[in-house]
């Protein structure tokens, strides 16, 4: 029985996703990091606390984890975004949750992690991140500008967060699906979607999103990385990442921080106009097709967005044709 019990262990510790190499660069960090509890009714989410090595007050990120919990690369991603420069909190959603009262690293295997944040109740997750964006703000370091980021499953909650938060400067969802309709009518920010081509099941709700975001009178700007797949962020880091994910993610995340620096510095554009999509489709062949047929029957004609910014391969159509076919696909 002991060794069936040490081989159930030995089996579930390798069931987890290795993440060795984001743990190692954590502990490698300089920064201040902290775990806070954080109180609200009747329950206590555990926080995990970045602070970025800087002399003034900085804006606060809320980053919300992927399905997988709080994981080694979720704590690895908010210190790099603190490295820029940003307080981030990063709430455990499954705090308490887990055997023994734990949080995300007590569930037994990735399985058990992704059950329990699926199960999650959409109304203890608001109040799980205003908790944390309500401790950020009173922050003596912060300076008033609060940002929400999210990936995965996260993602999708960082939209439905800024259909509910109205102090929020900006929303970034990184890959995840996008609210009701009529939901996106109390949004007062902009929000940034990052999406990867080969993700039909996420990124098939972009051109959706644009139409209902667009109708709304709300700021959507979209980006649709060529050839990275879901979850580029943490994939394209890993020591076997692909050349696609490794683009997508140093390309997403200079776009996350050029945008939180524009916002946080008063120079982007944050009108609640109608939006713009600014996206790479995954088929430069449909792009063309969709656009030219669109734009024939219609006769509208697309720019692209002055603060936005594009990424795909150089050898695919130009940014100018590309806006054209997202967009000309947005209102067929």
């Amino acid at each position: 029985m002991k060794l069936f019990a040490a081989l159930v262990l030995i089996f579930a510790a390798t069931s987890l996703p290795a993440q060795d190499w984001a743990k190692a660069a954590l502990e490698k960090s300089p920064r201040h990091r902290e775990y806070v509890a954080l109180k609200h009714g009747d329950r206590t989410v555990q926080a995990f606390v970045v602070y970025p090595e800087v002399s003034g007050k900085a804006p606060v990120i809320v980053m919300i984890h992927e399905i997988f919990g709080l994981s080694d690369w979720a704590k690895e991603m908010a210190d790099e975004l603190a490295a820029q420069g940003y307080i981030v909190i990063a709430p455990d959603l499954v705090s308490g949750l887990g055997p023994n009262g734990g949080g995300s690293d007590a569930f037994p295997s990735q399985d058990a992690t992704t059950k329990a944040v699926s199960g999650l109740d959409a109304g203890v997750v608001t109040a799980d991140l205003d908790a944390a964006a309500d401790y950020g703000k009173k922050l003596p370091s912060a300076n008033g500008k609060l940002f929400v980021a999210g990936f995965c499953w996260g993602g999708g909650k960082s939209f439905a967060f800024a259909t509910h938060r109205h102090d929020l400067s900006a929303a970034f969802v990184f890959y995840g699906p996008p609210p009701p309709d009529a939901d996106m009518k109390s949004i007062t920010v902009p929000v940034y979607g990052f999406y990867a081509a080969n993700d039909a099941r996420i990124s098939a709700t972009v051109p959706a999103t644009i139409t209902a975001m667009k109708a709304a009178g709300k700021r959507y700007d979209p980006v649709i990385y060529d050839g990275a797949g879901h979850g580029f962020m943490r994939a394209g880091e890993a020591p076997d990442a692909n050349d696609a994910n490794k683009k997508a993610r140093e390309d997403g995340f200079k776009r996350l921080v050029d945008l939180i620096n524009k916002t946080n510095a008063g120079t982007a554009s944050i009108r609640m106009a109608p939006v713009r999509a600014n996206a790479v489709l995954a088929s430069t062949a449909a792009a063309k097709s969709t656009g030219a047929a669109a734009a024939k029957r219609t006769g509208v004609a697309a720019t692209k967005p002055a603060d936005a910014t594009t990424c795909h391969d150089p050898a695919s159509t130009s940014d100018a044709k590309h806006d054209a076919a997202m967009d000309m696909a947005a209102i067929m």
